[in-house]
């Protein structure tokens, strides 16, 4: 920070005066503690006295860290106005511009910060993450091909190549792309979690489960891990002990994985389980759960504990060992569907078409209402499966008078299970309720995206989690207009079967 001919402004920062130059650094070492709110309000003092790009960069970065990117690309703005020619401000700018989603501007600041630095790899591999976020798949996987080019030292160039190749479908690729990144730095969490999630989307469960259990340090998952005193338990004997089991993400997780608390009961003890308030009542029932808690309720005291998604490494669980046997939930005493929706003249079929839109890939996996129209011409009885309808979505369903819309009066997992009891069959994309008709033995189809969650597996229209399970798979296209076609045609199959 030049000071030029005129008097040195002074900063006063707790009773202390400090230069400019004396306030920045401090500021500086505030980010690196992780105070990032009393780092700008360092950079802001410094601001009122003297203008200059590096604390308008710094204080930028601060408020990116923060999450509050429009006051950062404020920040930005002003660097670029200050030093236009310096590129790391055009990269850093793109990341906010990107977490905005105005995915054109971004892509236009890092052609900005490449033709200023033509080799500068940061900025190929951002560029390339919001090339995906475009769904321009080839020119994310070259941008991000010259990133690991550019700068074959960097093991997030690697992990950010292998998210390309695995959107291409290229999963040993991506696969060798991840364990680079690990062998650059061993404690790359993200990276073992990719590649984890890739063994277990390819088959190879022994190696998947055990890379899973990077999961807790991925930030980006948004993961809390749990601190316990009790020893963490994965296998073995629980004779004479109480063992604590928790969810830890989903609730289609906690759904999928708790087939396996009946096996722990089976060592001998007994099982408490934590669940979200809407699964309480449906996972009190399962056998082998001694008591269900609530997050945040006083749980009773125990020995041992396990989150739910360590369970299948707990038991060693291979492709060809999978638990399938269902159903393994019941159905609660509460609601009578069956009189609820009177005499059946036609099938019944239950459908869900968006899932939770915070989930990190629900661009992929839900569709707009409207895209089932194709469905709803077929002779059923259609029932809305949906608590949550989107605002893009509610005129579409008030304007089908034919769709029976159950999904607001469901209280909880428990009445969505009695509901889909009283189906014939579920027609869902990617979400619990999925998961709840699997577990009840329900016949289900599943809306699978090109790049699916890693428990759909590949290439298989089959599931070995879900025995009634039947998946309809978008392909390289990533259609689902095709995919909708080829349910509509079973569809009518399976009613005119009825």
């Amino acid at each position: 920070m030049g000071r030029g001919s005129r008097p040195t402004a002074v900063i006063h920062i707790g009773g202390k005066p400090r230069t400019p130059e004396e306030a920045n650094d401090l500021a500086v070492k505030e980010m690196r503690r992780g105070n990032l709110a009393g780092a700008v309000d360092i950079f802001n003092l410094i601001l009122a006295k003297a203008s200059h790009p590096v604390v308008y960069m710094n204080k930028a970065l601060a408020l990116q860290g923060m999450g509050q990117h429009d006051r950062a690309l404020a920040s930005f703005d002003r660097v670029i106005a200050l030093a236009p020619e310096v590129p790391g401000s055009h990269n850093h700018r793109g990341l906010s511009l990107h977490a905005l989603k105005r995915y054109d501007d971004a892509l236009a600041s890092y052609d900005k910060a490449i033709a200023l630095k033509p080799g500068d790899f940061a900025a190929y591999s951002n560029r390339g993450m919001t090339l995906n976020a475009l769904d321009r798949y080839e020119e994310t996987l070259e941008s991000c091909e010259k990133a690991v080019m550019l700068g074959p030292g960097h093991a997030a160039l690697h992990n950010n190549y292998g998210n390309a190749l695995q959107e291409m479908g290229r999963f040993g690729d991506a696969l060798k792309s991840y364990d680079m990144a690990t062998a650059i730095r061993p404690d790359y969490a993200e990276a073992h979690w990719n590649a984890g999630v890739v063994r277990l989307m390819t088959g190879d469960f022994e190696g998947g489960w055990r890379q899973a259990e990077w999961r807790w340090k991925n930030r980006s998952l948004g993961n809390e891990q749990r601190h316990f005193a009790e020893p963490l338990w994965l296998g073995g004997s629980t004779e004479g002990k109480t063992i604590f089991i928790y969810g830890e993400q989903g609730m289609g997780d906690v759904i999928q994985f708790c087939r396996y608390i009946p096996m722990v009961a089976s060592h001998g003890g007994e099982v408490i389980v934590e669940v979200a308030g809407p699964l309480k009542r449906l996972m009190s029932g399962l056998d082998g759960v001694s008591a269900c808690v609530t997050k945040g309720e006083v749980a009773p005291p125990f020995d041992l504990q396990c989150p739910i998604l360590s369970l299948p490494l707990a038991f060693g669980t291979r492709l060809d060992t999978v638990p399938a046997k269902v159903p393994y939930l019941r159905v609660p005493a509460g609601r009578d569907f069956e009189s609820e929706l009177g005499r059946k003249r036609k099938p019944r079929i239950g459908i869900a078409w968006s899932g939770n839109p915070h989930h990190v890939h629900d661009r992929k996996r839900s569709i707009p209402f409207r895209a089932f129209g194709p469905l709803l011409d077929v002779d059923a009885t259609f029932v809305s499966l949906q608590k949550d309808v989107r605002e893009g979505d509610q005129a579409a369903l008030a304007e089908r008078s034919d769709i029976l819309n159950l999904g607001p009066t469901l209280e909880d997992f428990a009445d969505t299970a009695a509901l889909i009891a009283a189906l014939d069959l579920v027609i869902a994309v990617d979400t619990s309720v999925v998961h709840l008709a699997g577990a009840l033995a329900k016949p289900v189809w599943v809306l699978v995206p090109f790049l699916p969650d890693w428990r759909w597996l590949l290439d298989r229209a089959d599931n070995p989690w879900y025995p009634t399970a039947r998946l309809f798979r978008q392909t390289a296209a990533r259609d689902w207009n095709d995919v909708i076609g080829r349910v509509r045609d079973a569809l009518h199959d399976f009613c005119r079967a009825f």
